[in-house]
């Protein structure tokens, strides 16, 4: 068990999920020993995939996982892949892979990677071959990352639609070369437009009104019983909260900061 790092294996997928960036060790295969001035950064994503063959063997690994998938794939495929990595990636000959296979591997396989099947919560036999086993997979990872959207917890929120007009717009204001006159312009017109969506939501009431012409017609009015706007700015020091409250249209109005 010295072969493994475990610690540092946990510290990764601790960092990971807290959403931190890590740099993974790098190993070298061909001199079999790890690469002390290499590594790899990982950013924090929405789905971590962890891959290995004794991924199951430590339980603090796997209280880690949301999901356990062992892919179950024919011995004759498992050496055939592993014939064509070593020899192209690794340097080596098919005699030495073989022999290696045959006393050490294999055996490992039945002994301990074979065994932690029991741990998985899905096994996929053919591997990457069964299309309908990863579709599943899919649509439920997918099911799982939905059940995190605001708009499912809370019914009042709502999200405007993601157009052309508006990713072009955001494209713009994220450029670190945008003129100042660009950015507050593109700025005020996605405001304009969030603006627009929420009173696009607020209750309308029927009210009969009179037209220059003299003539009645029937049209809606906006109802504004209760209207709360919140800002929050961050800066480097310190934050500024600014409270809006609208309450009885045209009666009364709040503000209030709190820095």
């Amino acid at each position: 068990t010295d072969a493994f790092d475990t610690e540092q294996l946990l510290e990764c997928m601790g960092q990971l999920k807290r959403a931190l960036p890590v740099n993974v060790p790098i190993y070298d295969f061909k001199n079999h020993r790890r690469c002390s001035e290499r590594f790899r950064k990982v950013n924090a994503s929405d789905v971590i995939i962890l891959e290995g063959i004794l991924v199951f063997h430590d339980q603090r690994v796997r209280n880690l996982m949301d999901m356990k998938i062992f892919v179950d794939t024919d011995a004759d495929i498992r050496l055939a892949r592993r014939i064509r990595r070593d020899t192209v990636e690794r340097g080596r000959d098919v005699s030495s892979v073989l022999d290696q296979y045959g006393r050490f591997v294999k055996p490992a396989f039945d002994d301990f990677v074979l065994p932690s099947k029991k741990y998985a919560d899905v096994i996929i036999p053919r591997g990457g071959d069964n299309h309908v086993a990863i579709d599943l997979i899919v649509q439920h990872i997918r099911t799982k990352l939905g059940m995190h959207d605001l708009c499912k917890v809370f019914r009042n929120v709502f999200v405007v639609q993601s157009t052309f007009q508006i990713r072009g717009m955001h494209t713009l204001i994220r450029d670190r070369d945008i003129t100042t006159p660009d950015f507050v312009f593109y700025s005020d017109r996605l405001i304009r437009l969030v603006v627009e969506h929420g009173l696009g939501h607020l209750p309308f009431t029927e009210k009969q009104i009179i037209t220059p012409t003299g003539s009645l017609q029937m049209a809606l009015r906006i109802f504004f019983h209760l209207v709360v706007h919140l800002s929050i700015l961050h800066f480097k020091y310190c934050s500024v909260e600014k409270f809006l409250t609208l309450i009885d249209f045209l009666e009364q109005l709040l503000f209030d900061h709190f820095p």
